[in-house]
């Protein structure tokens, strides 16, 4: 936490949290903004619990710690999440599933495997370049996906054995969090991006669980458009989730 940090208060069900907020920096998605995010106390231990009643508040985890952005008179980024009861495919979405027929899934728990790293860099260099996140190691690799407390699964992809994307996806009450996809560039055709999101859906539905949570959406950014393509999309919005589309 940087030095000038605000304190704030805030209840939950259990007890009262202190939340901290850090000093304004560049904003990562929009350009020539300055953005902030709170923090809740690093010194109360952070449980799968806890998570469960943040991310129903908008937050995010990376990680090992969990953040949401307060950037004061700026609102653009907006927690979605997508309701799997009222969820229904498109037809281009129909579409990616039948291009990706052929893919195998396999649930694995959260640990380090050379072959999701060596995938996840060759998806850095093709993808993120210069974007902050490309060069990776292996500690890097493993701070950003994997936790001590969070229960997080990767989903693996596969072509006839051949590892084509992983899905990494944490498992909250009453709901699934897409945190991570990367995948094969040599792939990109198949819009697996897409594909992961509707086999996440496919697997809350299958745990009767209610919502995918997707992170954060900004209207105006190119790269998070894809989220308005999901029937079901909530937004949370002045505290309190709303229908973004029907």
């Amino acid at each position: 936490m940087k030095r000038g940090s605000t304190r704030m208060s805030s209840t939950n069900s259990d007890n009262q949290i202190q939340f901290y907020q850090d000093a304004p920096h560049d904003c990562s998605y929009i350009a020539g903004r300055q953005a902030q995010n709170i923090y809740p106390d690093p010194n109360k231990p952070m449980t799968n619990h806890l998570y469960s009643q943040l991310i129903a508040h908008g937050f995010r985890r990376s990680g090992d710690h969990s953040y949401r952005p307060n950037c004061g008179e700026c609102q653009s980024c907006v927690p979605v999440r997508i309701n799997t009861k009222k969820f229904k495919l498109s037809r281009s979405q129909r579409r990616c599933l039948s291009r990706n027929k052929t893919l195998s899934r396999t649930i694995l728990p959260a640990e380090f495997k050379r072959e999701h790293y060596d995938l996840y860099c060759r998806y850095l260099t093709a993808r993120h370049v210069g974007g902050g996140m490309d060069n990776p190691t292996i500690e890097s690799y493993s701070h950003f996906l994997i936790s001590d407390w969070s229960e997080t699964r990767f989903i693996e992809f596969r072509e006839e054995g051949k590892l084509i994307s992983v899905a990494v996806t944490d498992i909250v009450e009453n709901s699934l969090s897409a945190l991570y996809t990367f995948f094969d560039p040599d792939f990109e055709a198949r819009s697996l991006g897409t594909y992961s999101i509707l086999q996440q859906i496919n697997l809350a539905q299958e745990l009767g669980l209610t919502w995918l949570y997707l992170g954060y959406w900004i209207e105006d950014c190119q790269k998070m458009k894809y989220k308005q393509n999901f029937s079901g999309l909530e937004g949370y919005i002045e505290q309190d989730w709303q229908a973004l589309k029907s």
